[in-house]
This record gives C-alpha cells, structure tokens and sequence, in this order.
C-alpha cells in the first residue's frame, strides 16, 4: 500500500467513522421518537457512553464500501451501518461486565458498568440491540421490505445463538476447557467474524448484488474476520494497555488458548499476511472499484491498536 494509499484510506475511514457519528448522535438523543412515550435520561446516557465513545468504525465503514461497490452509496447505507455499530456496542457493553470478562476500560474510558452501574450497563446493551433491528426495518431505511427482511435475518444470525453470542459462550467455556485449534477457529469466526462477514454481505444486500457477488463478499469478510482476531489476539500479547485503550495480556492471565498462544507470534504474522492476500483474491472481480476494500484488509491485518 502506498502512502497515497494509506492517506486515501484513513481518510475515507475517518469521514465514514464521523457520518456515522452523527446520525448515532441523532438517533441516541433524549427526545422521544414517534410511537415512543418517553425515554429515560439516565438510560439515554448510558446508550450514549456505550456507542459515542470513539473508535474506529470498522464495521459500518465495511458496510457503506461493500454497498458503494454496487453502486448504493446511499442514506439507507448509513442506517445499516449504525445499526450494526448499535449490535458491536452493545456487545462489548455487555461483554465488560464482571459476570463476562470484568473490565473497567473500554477506549481509554471508564467503561458502561463503572461509569454508572451493572443494572445500567445491562439495560443499556438491551437497547441498542433492539433499537438496531428498529433502525434497520423503520420506514426512514429506504429499502424495499425484501431486502430489509435479508437484512435482519442475517444480522439475527450473526449476532445469535450461531454468531456472536454463541462465540462469546463458547469464549467463557474456554477458560475452563481449552478448545484445539478447531475449536479456536470455530469461537472466532462465530464471536468476531460473524459481526464482520455480516458487515460486508449486507452491503452486497443494500446494492442488490446477485448472489454470486454477494456470497463473495460474505467470503471476504470471513477472510478478514479472521484476521481482525488474530491481530486482536496478537495485540494482546504484544501491546501495553495504555496504548490500546483496555486491558491486555488478559488471553494469558485466564488461561485461555488462542492461535497466537498455539503457534507463536511468527506464524501468527504469515496467517495475517495470508489472510490478506486470500481476500485481495476474492474482491478481485471488482478491479479498481474494491480498492478501498483490499486496504481495509491489509489495514486488520497491520493495525496496532
């Protein structure tokens, strides 16, 4: 990737990150919405804690390039993409919790349970997952109801009992059982992967791709799914809390076994770099168009936070 490469792509992961901001902004405020009674200010803020507190925007940033890739750079985009940033904040609300992995710091802040308290922050999670299928199938979302019911049926999946809800209980398992490296492979591409895959086919859905094209895309975010933990999970061995934002090293601390504590750092990096070329591969079809895509995997595969 050249420099004018990398620029290009911070910058359009910056402008989507901050379009996304905005409407979140928007739709978290404490004004009750048409067919709302009232929402609770302290619940309100709680929400907000958990989704308006910085980060990169991977997810809806995959969302909005996987359906300017067909053509559908459009506002219904953005409202998926803050839809499933509400599913990703909402996980990690909950999977902070002292029953879950107990964490104080999420993003360099205190996180949701800390800053007001357990009840809030299970509350608070419980909102933004329901109000992501409301963003996804409200009237604003201008799709055609085919496409919002594929929508929502494959968010449901990838955020269920078989996706990463699913891989967060086999994740807790893990602490007293080490799965093998099949096992691994299987608690990631459920926890993390599901989340991301889902990402990529849903701009594929929004763009109306053919279904050839949109299990292409679907393939690709598996590919840097995949990638996205094994650097998280390197990161984890390599990085110091302050520069990450939360806790480190805490894979080693519960016992828990993942690819990078199986094979090493080494063989860790040659997957990643793999990964990487596995979905240039897959977005090949889509020449210059899927440029912004092909960064986006290598960027998973090199971040360092």
């Amino acid at each position: 990737m050249t420099d004018q490469d990398t620029s290009l792509f911070q910058m359009t992961l910056l402008h989507r990150a901050a379009a996304v901001e905005a409407l979140l902004t928007d739709l978290l405020s404490d004004q009750p919405q048409d067919g709302e009674i009232s929402r609770p200010p302290r619940l309100m803020a709680a929400m907000r804690h958990g989704v308006l507190n910085g980060g990169k925007r991977l997810r809806p940033f995959l969302v909005m390039e996987s359906a300017a890739l067909f053509g559908a750079g459009t506002p219904a985009a953005l409202r998926v993409a803050a839809a499933l940033e509400c599913i990703h904040s909402y996980s990690l609300v909950h999977d902070d919790l002292p029953a879950m992995d107990n964490d104080d710091m999420r993003r360099g802040q205190p996180t949701v349970h800390r800053k007001f308290d357990e009840a809030a922050a299970i509350l608070a999670g419980d909102s933004l997952l329901t109000y992501a299928f409301e963003l996804i199938a409200a009237e604003a979302t201008e799709l055609d109801p085919g496409a919002k019911v594929a929508l929502v049926t494959a968010l449901a999946r990838a955020a269920g009992i078989g996706g990463m809800t699913g891989g967060q209980a086999l994740d807790l398992e893990a602490e007293k059982v080490k799965p093998d490296e099949a096992g691994i492979i299987r608690l990631q591409a459920m926890k993390t992967g599901a989340l991301i895959r889902f990402a990529c086919e849903a701009g594929a859905v929004i763009g109306n791709a053919n279904p050839e094209d949109r299990e292409r895309l679907a393939e690709y975010g598996s590919a840097i799914g995949l990638a996205f933990q094994l650097a998280d999970d390197l990161l984890d061995v390599t990085a110091d809390a302050a520069h990450m934002g939360k806790a480190t090293g805490k894979d080693a601390a519960a016992g828990k076994a993942t690819l990078v504590s199986l094979h090493g750092i080494d063989w860790t990096k040659r997957q990643l770099s793999g990964l990487v070329a596995q979905a240039e591969e897959l977005l090949a079809p889509f020449g210059e168009k899927a440029a912004l895509l092909k960064q986006a995997a290598r960027f998973i595969a090199e971040r360092q936070s």
